[in-house]
Order: structure tokens, then sequence, then C-alpha cells
């Protein structure tokens, strides 16, 4: 039989500044610590050459241009932020910054901002406003709120967020009596994998994830982007383990930046991971090159789970994923000789398939076996910052249950409120009652829930509907009042102290003066307070005086934090080298290989595999992912991170595209037409033999229809709207999208 492809260890010595060059390789850009000047791309209005230099002053804060929240400095000169750096003290940036975050000066001087508050003067979704004065705005949304508490009760509001100045709009919803708060970041991305973690571990992992990739032997990446998904820490840390010798076993359909650096690269069939996962198993177990000592101790159901894969052979596996049996069975070998500094990453985005609970277990459970739980070069314990809440106790009014369920029940692991849910609890009888009014913060629902046409349906049935965001966005456009808020470098926000292996608390603090009328999150929601009634528990003056009350009352030196943007917690032990247990918070502290509870639910106690269903003949699978320069389509408006990448291509196989009716050239316009039928936008096709000839690949956050963003709009293709179905995970409910499929049709010559 052939040998598995292999590829060789990468350099010896490669930095981590070298390693994020190449990721942004593919977009033509790479990752900078000295930052992007605006007066390069004419953003300024008053441009200045870079100073070269920390400027009149430098401002400590922390990133919103993705969720990652890393430490930055904003360098000021003559009233103008004029780049962005990483913190070095911060350790989340350690000094470094993704292109994205360097390119943060795009969003706060782009000239499509939300410049003033918005009323509806058309109907829902025509996106035709009038600018009106800030009390005319915000007396239409206390009266739009109070309308629907009389007439349905506080608890039809719904708030749906994304970003971390949501904690402001949170603290209103709860003295406001609603319990329907949802983002999107769970059921339409990490929701699977914390679930899956949760039943084998006792926790959820959390952002950011629990790994030590800096120390790990053998990192695996199962359709993990990373490197082209820019978490910036982990970027920096694989950099790091991969000078140090460390070597990359991927799993992904497509030939990704990370899969050209690795020892082996399995292409995948796509949705069928869980049976490559029981054939790795099947071969560490039957060869018994697990950590027998470690699950002996640490661990439950070895039997039942050696059991379940006796028959999982590579072979077995071969059929059903397309991976060849020595490649399975010699990556196996590999990935558990590094045991247990062997890292099986948990991944993100991990909604695919709607069984991704099960896959995201067979991930926990393979780490498990390798005794990587707790362990360096595996899974970490973390630690947290103490931090007092603001010195004001509010009575919580007793409310209704979360509605983001059926009537009849359902998810009964998800760990948190489902944001599709609540979308389905707009429709009348879905849910115990329904929203009536959505309060939507940061997340442009029309691109982030799958199956717009089913958003824009419930949108329908609202009585008021309030998107408070910095850019105009699909969502605006089907939005009663729109209120715009001051991008991250104009405003104060709550403290950050997340769980992490290095604790630490990081202040966020405004650069500059908010431009045009847009406010600070903190000022909307105090206003919001008092046109409702409820000003009494927004007491705080500003923004400041509030994380100033809290630091005070943790004992945190607030000029500290402020001068340096952060302030790190005691070193903490992370792992059982460290003298750290394995953090296992299960009911009896065992790790659960087979797990009673998922029986006792009426579900698979260890992972099964059942075939993914094929497309229409003629049809590629549709799988998306990211672009180290963009966040979704929360960046793609930003003239700075556009120019490297400035539109989305369709990757299809060079074979697949010779065999269409009208083959395809590679920079071909395209128009990808799906199994029902809804068609995208003229998009460029990459064509490649770095991706299998049974799927397509779209980076997502393309084709805006937003009338407000001029420059985004129009561009590349939407896989938001190709995304007409999804598959239910019955665990815990998130919304599996791998499960469309298009049809690749020309549109004219090369571009």
């Amino acid at each position: 039989m052939a040998r598995p492809r292999q590829y060789g260890a990468c350099m010896s010595a490669i930095s981590r500044r070298k390693f994020i060059q190449i990721g942004a390789a593919t977009a033509g850009v790479a990752a900078v610590g000295s930052g992007l000047t605006t007066s390069w791309w004419g953003l300024d209005r008053n441009p200045v050459k870079d100073p070269g230099t920390d400027g009149e002053k430098v401002v400590a804060s922390f990133c919103e241009l993705c969720f990652w929240n890393c430490g930055v400095l904003a360098h000021v000169k003559d009233g103008r932020v004029t780049k962005i750096t990483g913190n070095p003290d911060h350790p989340l940036s350690k000094g470094m910054l993704c292109p994205r975050g360097a390119g943060a000066t795009g969003l706060l001087y782009d000239p499509d901002r939300l410049k003033r508050p918005l009323i509806r003067t058309s109907k829902r979704g025509d996106d035709v406003f009038e600018e009106v004065s800030w009390d005319a705005a915000l007396n239409k949304v206390g009266e739009g709120l109070l309308q629907v508490k009389a007439k349905h009760g506080p608890e039809a509001v719904a708030l749906f967020t994304h970003g971390f100045g949501g904690s402001w709009f949170k603290w209103f919803m709860k003295v406001w009596g609603s319990p329907n708060i949802g983002a999107p970041s769970y059921a339409q991305c990490r929701g699977p994998r914390e679930a899956a973690y949760s039943l084998t571990y006792g926790s959820a992992l959390g952002s950011p994830e629990p790994i030590d990739i800096e120390n790990a032997r053998v990192i695996t990446l199962i359709g993990s982007h990373l490197g082209e998904n820019m978490h910036n820490t982990q970027v920096q840390e694989m950099a790091s383990a991969l000078g140090k010798g460390a070597q990359l076993v991927v799993v992904d359909p497509r030939f990704s930046v990370a899969a050209g650096k690795a020892k082996y690269w399995l292409p995948i069939k796509p949705g069928t991971d869980i049976a490559l996962l029981l054939a790795w198993m099947n071969v560490i177990l039957e060869e018994k090159r697990y950590d027998a000592e470690y699950l002996a101790r640490y661990a439950t159901g070895l039997d039942e789970l050696k059991a379940h894969v006796a028959g999982k052979t590579p072979e077995w596996a071969w059929p059903l994923t397309g991976v060849q049996p020595d490649l399975i069975r010699d990556s196996a070998r590999f990935i558990a000789s590094a045991r247990p500094a062997s890292l099986i990453h948990p991944g993100r985005h991990t909604t695919w398939t709607g069984e991704d609970t099960q896959r995201g277990r067979a991930m926990a459970i393979l780490a498990a076996l390798l005794g990587s739980w707790g362990r360096r070069g595996g899974y970490l314990a973390t630690g947290k910052v103490s931090v007092a809440p603001y010195p004001l106790k509010a009575d919580s009014p007793k409310v209704r249950p979360v509605a983001d369920r059926p009537k009849q029940g359902g998810y009964p692991v998800a760990e948190e409120v489902l944001a599709s849910g609540l979308c389905d609890a707009t429709k009348p009888g879905f849910a115990a009652y329904d929203m009536k009014a959505w309060i939507v913060y940061g997340t442009n629902l029309i691109q982030s829930l799958p199956a717009p046409q089913e958003t824009v349906k419930a949108i329908q049935n609202l009585d008021f509907l309030l998107a408070i965001d910095v850019l105009p966005a699909e969502i605006c456009g089907w939005a009663d009042v729109v209120l715009p808020e001051a991008t991250y470098l104009e405003r104060d926000d709550d403290l950050a102290a997340p769980s992490y292996k290095t604790p630490f608390v990081a202040v966020r603090q405004a650069a500059v003066e908010p431009m045009y009328d847009s406010k600070p999150g903190w000022w909307i929601a105090k206003e919001m307070g008092i046109r409702t009634g409820l000003g009494e528990y927004f007491p705080w003056t500003d923004g400041r005086e509030f994380v100033d009350a809290r630091l005070r009352a943790s004992g945190l030196d607030a000029i500290e934090i402020r001068r340096k943007g952060v302030l790190l917690g005691k070193p903490i032990a992370t792992c059982e080298e460290e003298g750290a247990a394995p953090p296992i918070s299960t009911d009896d502290g065992k790790i659960k290989l087979h797990s009673a509870e998922l029986a006792k639910l009426g579900f698979d106690p260890i992972p099964s595999f059942y075939p993914p269903e094929d497309g229409p003949p003629g049809h590629f699978r549709l799988l998306m992912g990211r672009a180290p320069t963009h966040t979704f389509g929360r960046t793609t408006n930003n003239r700075l991170l556009a120019q490297p990448y400035p539109e989305n291509e369709v990757w299809i196989n060079a074979d697949a595209a010779r065999a269409l009716s009208t083959p395809v050239k590679d920079g071909d316009r395209v128009m990808l037409v799906n199994q029902d039928g809804v068609r995208s936008g003229p998009v460029r096709a990459k064509v490649t033999e770095r991706i299998r000839g049974d799927c397509v690949y779209l980076v997502h956050g393309w084709g805006h229809t937003a009338k407000g963003l001029k420059y985004a709009r129009g561009r590349g293709a939407s896989t938001s709207a190709l995304t007409t179905r999804y598959k239910v995970d019955p665990i815990m409910g998130g919304t599996g999208m791998n499960v469309n499929f298009v049809r690749v049709e020309p549109v004219g010559g090369a571009a």
C-alpha cells in the first residue's frame, strides 16, 4: 500500500512573528507589533505621518475587533489614534497583535459608521430611516419597551449580544426582568464543544481555551484553521512550539495553512470525523498506547470504550472517511507517541453537522486516552482574579424561565441560552411564551444565525426592535430604532477578568472622544434605564466611575491598572507537573469515557458514527472558515483590513472545476446556487488541488447587502445567504451548518 503523505519537520527555529507572517500570507498581510497607521490608507481626516514613537500619549486598553480581547496600546497624536500596538504586559497579546487588532483604526475612522440615532420611516427591511436627536430616539425606545412589558410581560424582551460592551445591556435586562439573553457565539459556534467537555470532564472550556499549545510536542487540529483563524495568543504559542520542534497533525478537507506545516495531513470527507476518531482510538487501545495508569486513577468506562471501538479499525474507517488505513494508523501512533504533551485542539467553531456534541465527546475522550487533561502540553487548570461587583444590590425580579426551547422541551445539556432558540420563540406558539421585542447589540443576526429567511420571518412578529451598533449592518435595516455606539477606542467598558492560566484583570478605557453623535454603551444603557423607570439601578456618573468603584471594592490599584492596562494575579499551579490535580469536576471526580448521563437522556453514551447525508447530484458541500485579516462580517467594511483581502473567493478542486459542464478556470467569476435555489453574488473561483473534490470552501462574512456599508456591499459571496438549512444538535441545540450544498455556475471570464 502506498505510503501516507507526510510532511517533514518544521524549521528548527521558527519565530512567533514568522509563523504569524506565514499564516497571514494567504491574505497578503503580516501581523505586526508596530501597528498599522491610518494615514497610510487615507482614513484619518487630518492625515499625519506615522509618528514612529509613543506619540503624545499612549492609552492602554483591550481590543474588540474579535472576541479574544487582547491588550492594546492606542497611540494618540493631535487627538487622533495613529496606530494600535500590542501591550507587552497583557497575557493575551504579549506585545503582538493579529492583523485585525492592528487595523482597529480602520473601524474608528470608517466613513460608513453610524453617526446619529435613527428612527425607521418605512416598512421593516427597507432600510429607510430619519436622523433624530438622542432624546427622540431614547423616548421611542422607552415607549416601545414599556408597551411590550404592559401587554406581554418583561420576559417578552430578548437581548442578542456579541462583544464585551454587552455587559451594560445584560445589567439592563437583569433589572428589567428578562432572562432571555443569548449570544450566537454559543449555539452557532462553540456550544457543542462546551457541552462535550462538560459531559466528559465536568466543566466547559470557556474562552480563552485552557490549552497549553506552547509546551505540546504534537498538536492535532481537527477542522481548526489556526493560522488563518487568528486567535492571537494561540498563534504565538503555536509558533513557539514549532520552533521547539513540535509537530502538527491536521485533519481537514482543505490543505490549510496549518496543513502546509504538518507532518500528517488527513484530507477527510466532510462529516466523517467521528469515524476517524473512533479508528484512532481503536489503534491506541489495541496497541496499548494509551496512558493506563492515568485512566485507572482518573477515569471510568474504559472497558465499555474498548468494546465500543473493537471493530472500528482503520480499514473500517477508510471507505467512510476517504483516509487510507496506513495514514490513520501511522498518525494515531504518532499522536500517542507524544503523550501526555499531545494536544487534541478542541476547536472553536464546532457547529458542523448536528452531531457535533458527540464529535466533541470523541475528541475529549481521545485527550483522556493520551493523559493530557491536567498535564503540561495538554489541558491546564486555570484561575481568576477575584473582582468585587459594583456596590449596588439589585433585587432580581421573579421571572418566567428562559424561552429558548420548544414547548415540549429539548436540548437537555445546553448550558447557555440559545440565540437561535430566542429567534424561534419569536414565532407564535414555539415556546412557553412569545418574544415580542428584541434588543440587538453588536451582532448582525442576518449573518450570524443560520437560515436568514427564518430570521426575517421572525422579525415580522415583533412589536419592537432596537439595534445598537457601530456600523449599519443588515440587522439595522430591520430595526425600529438604531442607536450609534462609540467604538472601543472611544469608550470605557467594564473590567475583564477571565479564567486563564495566568490570572489577570484588564481595563478598557477611551483613547479619544466619541466621534459624530455616537455614545458609549454605559451611557445608552443608563438612559434606557431612566426612560423605563429603572434609573435607580444606574447610579454611576460614567463608565470610569463604575470601574473605579469595582477596583476599590476589590483592593486593586486603579492608577496602576489604568497606566499598564492590566494587573496580573498570583501565579497558580496549572498542571500535574506543577502540583495541581487534573481539573475534573464531574459528580464523582472521574473522567467519563462512558457517559451514564447521556445514556439516561436517550443518547449514545459513547460516540457512534452515522454517515452524513449527501447532496443532490452535481452539488458540492459548502464549507466555511476565516481569514487572518477578518472577523466574520464585522471587519469586511474596514478599509485597512480590506486592502490585503478585499473579498472572499470560492475554493474548488481543480479536477472538479475542469469536469463541470462549463469548465471553470482560476480567477473566473462564478455564481453559487444552493440546494434551495438561493444564488450568491458573483465570486472569484480559486481553482486548486488543495481541497477535496466533493466540497467547496468560502471565508465567512462577505456578500453584504446593507445600504450603509458602502465599501463591503456586494463584495464576494455570502455563506449566510446560502445556509438556508441546518441540522440541530439534539443534545445541546447547536445549529450544524455544513449541511448545505451548492452547484457552481460560471458567469464570465477571468476578472
